[in-house]
Parts: C-alpha cells; structure tokens; sequence
C-alpha cells in the first residue's frame, strides 16, 4: 500500500525513488543516461516509447532491466514478416471438452518490447494500435482488457531499410516518446568490455512494483500547470503545422505535415513529469523545452525538399525553441 500524507511529500518520494532508479539501473546499463531519463519519463507518463538505434546498444537488455528494477513483469516479442496479429495478442483454442478457450498471447504483460517493429506487416502491427491506445485487445468478438500498468517499448533499426514496413502515422502518433541511442563514449565502452566479458555478471534489484508505478501516475496527472506554460505547448505545436497562420518560414518550407493535439497533451504531460522529477512542484517553459524533441520529431513529417537538403526533423525543431 503506497502512502504519502500530501502530494508534495508523494513529490518528494517520486524524485528519491528516481534517483534510485536511475542509480540501480547503471549497475547494468554503462551510459545512455539520456534514453533512460526519458524511459522512467514515459512510464510515470503511462506513455510509450520508440527507441530507435543500431543494433548492440543494448536496448533490449535496457528494457528488461528497466522492467527488473519497476518489479513489473515483461515480455518480449521479435518481429519478422511472418509475424501475425494472434501471435501477439493471443487465440481461441479447442479443449478437449469442445469449448473455445482463448489462451493470452505476449501483450498481456506490464512492459512489452516489440524488437525491430517495422519489420513486420501493417497489420500485424495495427495489432498494437487496440492495445497501445485502449489498454485492451479484441479477439473474436470479445474485448479482453490488460493488467495495468502497461507500456510498450518498441526498437527500430534505423540502418537496414531492407524488408521492412514503415509504421504507420497513426502508430507513430501512440509513441509518447521518439529516443534516439548513440554510440557509448570511448571510456563508456571499456567501462562496458570491462563489465561483460568477466566471470561476475551484475544483477538490478526491483526497487518499485505496478501498485507504486500506477500511483506516481495519477501523482503525475494532479501536478497543476500555470496557464502561460499551456499556452507555450500548443503555440509550439501549432508552429509546427504548414501553411497556418502561426508557422514559421521554415515549416512552410520543409514540412508537409505537422504535429496533432496529442503532441500539445504529450508536451505537457512530459513537461508535469519533467518538473516532478527535478524537484519542482510545476513545470515552467524549460521542462516543455526539455521533451520537446522527444514529443515532436516523429510527428513532423519532411517534404521532398527537406529530404533533398539533408534538413533533420531535430534541426526543424531547434528553429522552432
């Protein structure tokens, strides 16, 4: 039973346990201190994150140690062009008394990670789409809810472009969060070649569980926003949309598309948990500056010229704060 006797002591809980988190984590995980701030970010958010990098930088050993240390159970699915909506979100079976039994496929967990999502089917993938937005799938006629809380961890691979499906906008649009892993530094990675190749391997210990997730959730939901920084998130947004009266000369130049109100509602939830986080009773403009990049840059999508020019969706964003 999670007890705090005021939210500002439940504040002061979340940002204690968050530097724990943080510290238990890198016990296993050498660097990426950024991915994981954004990680723990999403998950008191109830968001979801795609987490796109070349392989053997550790994602899916970061998600099932994020996943360890939550105490919250995890599950985890490789995609591939084979793949099909059942195997993720479970079948109806025959017993031996000739009643249909609906057997859960991997979906029904706390943490999910879909490794490499774009390399499987459209509709495969839309098989999360229920599940990332409703927190429940459909099988046959019968709505099946999820245990909460629930969170999907997707990896893409952003070199090999070869047998894969790009996701679909409506897709992208469910990740809360776009992170983006780079190369460890040089002593990062002998900090890492030291720590693995050895007889002795260092094991997280679970330091929360799904009662104390959900509850720093609503924690995160109660955390009151001024109004000039509301206004800030959706003027940024808006900013962000073509041909309308507030876009910038470079939006009309380089965008085809921008960003929708669940960015507006993402910014400022990722603003709340921001703030939280750092100590802070409310956000203020600098904690929206602060996820703003992971908000936005899947949203923004390029036009034929930006793609000739090389401009980055990161670059369009920086122009915009």
């Amino acid at each position: 039973m999670v007890s705090y006797a005021n939210d500002k002591e439940a504040a002061e809980g979340l940002r204690l346990k968050y530097q724990q988190l943080l510290s238990e984590t890198a016990k296993v995980i050498i660097g990426q201190k950024p991915v994981l701030e954004a990680i723990y970010n999403a998950i008191f958010c109830n968001g979801h994150v795609l987490l796109v990098g070349v392989p053997g930088l550790a994602k899916t050993l970061m998600v099932n140690t994020v996943a360890k240390i939550l105490g919250l159970n995890f599950n985890r699915i490789q995609f591939t062009p084979d793949l099909m909506p059942s195997d993720i979100t479970g079948s109806e079976i025959m017993d031996e008394s000739r009643r249909f039994r609906f057997i859960k496929g991997p979906v029904f967990t706390n943490i999910l990670l879909a490794d490499e999502i774009n390399r499987t089917p459209p509709k495969t993938q839309s098989a999360l789409l229920e599940a990332m937005q409703e927190k429940a799938v459909t099988v046959a006629g019968q709505r099946y809810t999820l245990s909460l809380p629930f969170f999907v961890l997707a990896t893409q691979n952003p070199i090999e472009q070869e047998g894969t499906y790009p996701l679909p906008e409506a897709q992208m649009d469910r990740f809360m969060y776009f992170v983006t892993l780079d190369y460890p530094s040089f002593q990062e990675e002998v900090d890492i070649v030291r720590g693995t190749t050895g007889a002795f391997q260092q094991e997280p210990n679970a330091l929360m569980n799904a009662e104390e997730v959900l509850y720093f959730q609503q924690l995160v939901r109660r955390v009151p926003v001024p109004d000039n920084v509301v206004d800030y998130a959706v003027r940024l947004v808006h900013k962000t949309r073509p041909h309308t009266p507030t876009a910038t000369k470079e939006v009309n130049e380089f965008l085809s598309w921008g960003a929708g109100p669940r960015a507006s509602q993402n910014l400022i939830l990722g603003a709340k948990c921001h703030a939280l986080l750092q100590g802070k009773f409310n956000p203020d403009i600098e904690d929206v500056q602060a996820v703003a990049f992971l908000v936005l840059r899947h949203r923004l999508i390029r036009n034929y010229k930006a793609e000739a020019a090389g401009i980055t969706n990161d670059e369009l964003i920086k122009t915009l704060l």
